[in-house]
């Protein structure tokens, strides 16, 4: 899944994206509140996490200018200003969740995730199809309770299906979910990451959970 984050500070901006990227998510920064509106303008993101005190535009500014184009995107506000009028502030223009400086990095994954099953309709803790599992606490992939060995990507674009099960998911969703703007890539990486995934797939479940491909649609995922 992408992610819009946007922090001015640099090292906390850094600190955050890794800690994210590990938890298998893609991570878009934005260092001023006109990057970020921009971005949102033109770009679709899992969630947004905004701090307050930013340059060139403000983050409440960003969150209304979001709302009044009506985007349901979840924003987690991440910020200093910790007093109630600022939370009930954010809240009232339509913020998700609100998360004060300092705060414990565990609390941030766990309100990430909630937000992000939340929006997504999955409130179950277990993704399930056939019997391939994804933990969305945890963020892990399991085949008859075995742990499955994935890269950040195959990851991604296993989410990306395991999530819309049951439906065709496009080459240009999938690309979108999988790479931020900034990497070197283009839709025909995603075959390739299909490929390595069917061949995962099948070396676990003897062919008994597979994507297939539906020609001018996009990916399946299912258990046959």
């Amino acid at each position: 899944m992408r992610i819009l984050l946007v922090e001015d500070h640099l090292e906390l901006s850094r600190w955050l994206a890794k800690a994210l990227e590990d938890a298998h998510l893609t991570v878009e920064c934005a260092m001023n509140g006109a990057d970020a509106d921009a971005l949102l303008h033109t770009q679709e993101y899992a969630l947004v996490i905004l701090d307050l005190t930013l340059p060139k535009m403000d983050g409440l500014d960003v969150l209304k200018r979001l709302r009044a184009r009506g985007s349901k995107t979840p924003v987690l506000i991440l910020t200093a200003r910790g007093g109630l009028n600022e939370k009930v502030q954010g809240l009232n223009l339509g913020a998700d969740d609100y998360l004060a400086k300092p705060f414990e990095l565990a609390e941030l994954e766990a309100r990430v995730k909630a937000l992000l099953r939340r929006s997504q309709g999955n409130e179950a803790v277990t993704l399930v199809c056939g019997e391939l599992s994804f933990d969305t606490v945890a963020r892990q992939f399991f085949y008859s309770e075995n742990l499955m060995s994935l890269t950040p990507r195959e990851h991604a674009v296993l989410e990306a299906l395991i999530t819309r099960r049951g439906q065709a998911v496009s080459k240009e969703k999938l690309f979108n979910e999988v790479f931020a703007l900034d990497d070197d890539a283009n839709l025909d990486a995603i075959e390739i990451y299909i490929h390595r995934l069917r061949k995962k797939l099948e070396q676990v479940s003897s062919g008994a959970v597979a994507i297939t491909t539906l020609r001018g649609i996009g990916y399946l995922l299912e258990a046959r």
